[in-house]
């Protein structure tokens, strides 16, 4: 099939920095799609009908005229968080040219002399700037695509808050364009200045003395979250986590989230794992919105209600954990019904009620049961003994493919 559907990154440079066959496309294009910006970089000798992206924005334009001639303008590489990987979901590979010019990041690296396969790339555009909370390491260097000329001064809050007040920044703009500008300052010594919407933030992270080490590993200290005592304490969390066993897109249901432990460590374990964390409790809603954006995952949906009727409807799960109310009335069967096939299911007990309840479950849908016992060092006297912590019963199984 010939490809209808063509998609150009075009850079600050315009159309006389495009290659032979995006100009070729252009010419032949009976429709030009676009932001006003990329619009306006285009001769008079292009006679296409132009079109501005709705608002709100919508793929609509494109959809409508399938098997029509037509360009659709991006900047930079439409593939790097553009409009090229939004139309993939949508149009066959087979229907659709893509001519990437260099992405902004790109560009960005080559002026700051990084090599770019040890960058870690994120954009904030249309996406809160509370992600960057899980990329925080000294020593990492991230490359940030901006929403607007806020956005520095919004990033360079968030790292004096997060104690990263030492971390180089440089901000850079119309990359690739006769306007192109470096502005560079230390996040601590940040001041508002007067910046072109267009533009990317080069962060070399450096933590102050002091500040938590947050690894993206499972098992962050309890100290990491708010909570009200109902939390996976960290050593129990750990091994939950490890059952679980986070993967590469995949959705968890955060069952009975409590402040949300469980299913922000799964979603900080990948970028592209997702949670949908179920919660009955007000005032534990609050904890798991503070927690999720304060370590990185502001994406992490919340449900409000209670389960099991607040599981319908819901997408369903590669892995469920259910923290508490596995006692109640169509807890466990809701989401085993629910369950992908080969999905894991973990759930922890406490009291013996709900032991029991894991228990005839297994019975009925087998899977692995094993005991926790933790044991801390604390003072008696002028010695110290070993304090043991409530013992935890993990119920681990698998839903087999042809369930």
């Amino acid at each position: 099939m010939t490809p209808w559907l063509t998609v150009i990154g075009i850079g600050e440079d315009g159309f006389k920095g495009l290659g032979k066959n995006a100009r070729r496309a252009l010419l032949g294009a009976s429709r030009i799609i676009g932001g006003q910006r990329q619009l306006d970089l285009l001769p008079v000798c292009i006679r296409g009908e132009r079109l501005l992206w709705p608002r709100p924005f919508s793929l609509a334009p494109v959809l409508e005229r399938r098997g029509e001639p037509v360009c659709v303008l991006a900047s930079g590489d439409p593939m790097f968080f553009g409009v090229g990987a939004s139309l993939a979901h949508h149009v066959p590979s087979e229907e659709t040219l893509i001519l990437p010019a260099p992405s902004s990041c790109s560009i960005a690296a080559a002026r700051m002399g990084w090599p770019l396969q040890d960058v870690q790339t994120l954009s904030v555009v249309a996406r809160p700037v509370a992600a960057l909370n899980a990329c925080l390491f000294s020593g990492v260097r991230l490359l940030v695509l901006s929403n607007d000329r806020h956005s520095p001064a919004a990033i360079a809050a968030l790292l004096r808050e997060r104690g990263f007040g030492p971390s180089r920044m440089t901000v850079l703009e119309h990359l690739g364009g006769e306007a192109e500008r470096r502005i560079d300052s230390i996040a601590s010594d940040w001041e508002a200045a007067q910046l072109a919407d267009l533009n990317v933030v080069a962060i070399e992270c450096l933590a102050e003395a002091g500040t938590a080490r947050l690894s993206r590993l499972a098992g962050l200290p309890d100290s990491a979250f708010q909570h009200d005592g109902q939390l996976t304490k960290r050593d129990v969390r750990a091994i939950t986590l490890a059952r679980l066993a986070p993967a590469h897109s995949e959705l968890l249901w955060d069952v009975g989230a409590g402040s949300g432990s469980i299913g922000i460590e799964w979603m900080r374990a990948h970028p592209s794992c997702r949670t949908l964390a179920v919660e009955a409790d007000e005032g534990r809603q609050q904890l798991i919105e503070h927690n999720r954006d304060a370590l990185g995952v502001p994406g992490l949906q919340l449900i409000r209600g209670s389960a099991p009727d607040a599981l319908h409807g819901l997408e369903r799960p590669d892995a469920i954990f259910i923290g508490g109310g596995v006692t109640r009335d169509g807890v466990l069967d809701t989401c085993w019904a629910q369950l992908k096939p080969g999905g894991r299911l973990i759930a922890n007990a406490v009291t013996l009620q709900s032991e029991m309840a894991l228990m005839a479950w297994r019975e009925r849908h087998g899977g692995e049961l094993t005991r926790i016992h933790i044991a801390q060092a604390q003072p008696l006297g002028a010695f110290d003994t070993w304090r043991q912590a409530l013992p935890i019963t993990l119920l681990d199984v698998t839903k087999p493919h042809d369930a």
